[in-house]
């Protein structure tokens, strides 16, 4: 597994990062390529771009919740649910099931954090798992994160995994940790597509690659965004929850209706 920390500053003989497709393309086209767009025109500097980059992140906002040991069992059968495929491109390997309920139990949520997106039915459709605490390679005074994703394919095609990076690049960057680290097949695509379109040096070694993103000091913007995001996070799925629980009642109340409909007819007959 690569672990060497990207090369500062680079160097003028690397290559350049079009380069990167080329190297993809060894494992076949892109089944879901990303739809070209023109370059938009460089913003001036100051509040107003802040401003505007806010306006945007609200106007695409997605509901993410923090998870405790308590959802274990949620996070367990969202692993379950993957397909094989899926499977080996999260874990690297053709992950058992046995293997994913001993990974699933080594989750320390007192170091890590878990952040979950859940959809109308409360099931938990996208996980990230930020683990905390690594020293970086080759200079042990600064530590980093690593960051894995995974969404199930009825929910795929939303920017649901580069939202939880935005995510846990913000929660890292707020916890001093400077640098995070992702640890992928180079045949991830979705992956390295997410970590190079937030700004992240790549580095291939062989069938495996390896993305680090530099993380800005910490502000006062950025705690108070962060709180924000816990806050409506933990908004949304207590109101899906309590929806979930009216909607279960008026089923149960169709139910008995239904039966003492059926008592009436029996009883006449």
């Amino acid at each position: 597994m690569p672990r060497k920390p990207p090369a500062r500053p680079a160097d003028p003989s690397d290559p350049p990062a079009t380069d990167w497709d080329q190297v993809l393309s060894a494992f076949g086209p892109d089944p879901h390529p990303a739809p070209p767009s023109a370059s938009p025109p460089a913003a001036p500097a100051g509040p107003l771009v802040a401003a505007r980059a806010a306006l945007e992140r609200l106007s695409t906002w997605v509901p993410i919740r923090s998870l405790a040991r308590r959802h274990r069992r949620r996070i367990i059968e969202h692993l379950l649910a993957m397909e094989p495929r899926d499977r080996y491109l999260r874990f690297g390997y053709s992950a058992s099931d046995e293997q994913i309920h001993k990974y699933a139990l080594s989750i320390d949520f007192a170091r890590d954090e878990v952040l979950g997106i859940f959809n109308r039915r409360l099931k938990l459709v996208a996980l990230a798992h930020l683990a905390y605490g690594q020293p970086l390679p080759g200079d042990p005074t600064r530590t980093m994160a690593e960051f894995g994703v995974s969404v199930l394919p009825e929910s795929r095609g939303r920017g649901l995994g580069g939202r939880l990076f935005q995510t846990a690049a913000l929660h890292a960057r707020n916890r001093g940790i400077d640098t995070l680290f992702i640890h992928a097949l180079s045949e991830n695509r979705p992956m390295l597509r997410i970590a190079t379109a937030a700004g992240a040096i790549v580095e291939r070694d062989g069938s495996e690659s390896a993305a680090y993103l530099r993380l800005p000091p910490d502000t006062f913007g950025s705690q108070v965004e962060q709180a924000l995001d816990r806050h409506l996070g933990e908004l949304d799925f207590q109101f899906k929850r309590q929806a979930q629980v009216l909607s279960d009642f008026v089923d149960s109340v169709g139910e008995i209706k239904a039966q003492i409909d059926a008592s009436g007819r029996s009883s006449k007959e």
